[in-house]
């Protein structure tokens, strides 16, 4: 016998399974379960199966995604990849700890709305307009400066 409240029930399952198709139909399989799923360790099982080996597992993830991070923020004012090294850094403490999952995953979403954003054509037609206006700004100074001074670079001191 189907009570009211049954039916409901019926109903509700029927729509998260239609919801889920959707996602699956769309080309997000499992979205919602992997939103639901809590973050997992990822050390081996012989690890986590002993807490105190496991605590210097993840001591050791943090130091090396730390390393990392701290190589990529000098990267940012010396030569290399600065942000990839620290996205790799983030990636590496995300396979022990949530919190840096969760902000790996932020990061991931923001990055690719920045990129839709980008790829707006009337977004790439500004940038294009202002980085033209400023390369014109840039060549008339440069060309007043040799018009003004010639080939001489300022720190060129020997005749005096």
């Amino acid at each position: 016998m189907n009570t009211g409240s049954d039916r409901g029930t019926n109903e509700s399952a029927t729509g998260d399974a239609a919801t889920e198709a959707t996602a699956q139909a769309a080309g997000e399989p499992g979205k919602e379960a992997a939103e639901e799923k809590p973050h997992v360790s990822k050390a081996p099982a012989f690890i986590k199966a002993r807490k105190s080996l496991h605590l210097s597992w993840q001591v050791g993830v943090f130091v090396v995604g730390l390393a990392v991070i701290a190589a990529g923020v000098a990267m940012l004012v010396l030569p290399g990849p600065g942000w990839v090294a620290i996205f790799a850094g983030l990636a590496i403490w995300a396979t022990e700890f949530a919190w840096a999952h969760l902000v790996l995953r932020w990061t991931k979403r923001k990055v690719t709305e920045a990129a839709q954003k980008a790829l707006d054509p009337k977004v790439r037609r500004r940038n294009i307009i202002l980085t033209t206006t400023g390369l014109v700004i840039a060549g008339a100074l440069i060309g007043f400066y040799l018009w003004k001074y010639g080939l001489v670079l300022p720190w060129d001191l020997k005749d005096q």
